[in-house]
């Protein structure tokens, strides 16, 4: 069974918003890595269409792009992506796959089925797959930025407390911190 890791940029208030984070080289190495690494990607909807509209232009040359963005987008449009959605079942983008029914069911399946792990990069959905405890760690890349806006992470909450156990933290060159936590064994 692989993990389910919850990756996410985020500034220093909390604020998900894709356009706050510092898209550099180095940030999209990492995460080039980290997609590397895993075995699927998981996403919401929303996010799905977002990634939807810009990284396949990105992978073809259409968008001018420095090497380690078209890397990252190349790279991308091979990997195994999955969508919850319950309002949309089509999703046409190379190697994309509805994850419908059951959510519980069908993230532990996909979770038994990709022994390499699959990399979650939805913050509304991982609020929902947190709450069914499904997350086992979570990579934030906490921006040296203050936004003063939303959205934020967990902003509708959680039953409960999630104690974390540091992996790792890996600064980088523009101030950015990334943080890998595991969920503590109680």
């Amino acid at each position: 069974m692989g993990l389910l890791t919850f990756s996410i940029n985020v500034t220093l208030d909390g604020c998900v918003d894709h356009r706050e984070g510092i898209a550099d080289d180095e940030t999209h190495a990492f995460f080039t890595r980290l997609m590397d690494d895993a075995g699927a990607m998981l996403w919401g909807r929303v996010t799905y269409e977002m990634m939807e509209s810009y990284w396949p232009m990105v992978a073809r040359g259409e968008v001018e792009s420095p090497p380690a963005i078209r890397e990252w987008a190349v790279k991308l449009e091979t990997k195994p992506k999955y969508v919850v959605s319950a309002t949309r079942t089509d999703f046409p983008w190379t190697n994309s796959h509805h994850l419908a029914g059951d959510l519980r069911t069908g993230v532990q399946r996909l979770k038994d089925a990709t022994p390499a792990g699959v990399l979650l990069g939805s913050g509304k959905l991982a609020v929902e797959l947190d709450r069914l405890d499904l997350i086992d760690e979570y990579m934030a890349v906490v921006h040296p930025r203050i936004a003063g806006h939303g959205p934020t992470l967990y902003q509708s909450g959680l039953p409960g407390t999630r104690r974390l156990e540091l992996i790792s933290a890996n600064p980088f060159r523009n101030g950015a911190v990334a943080l890998h936590y595991r969920r503590a064994v109680p």
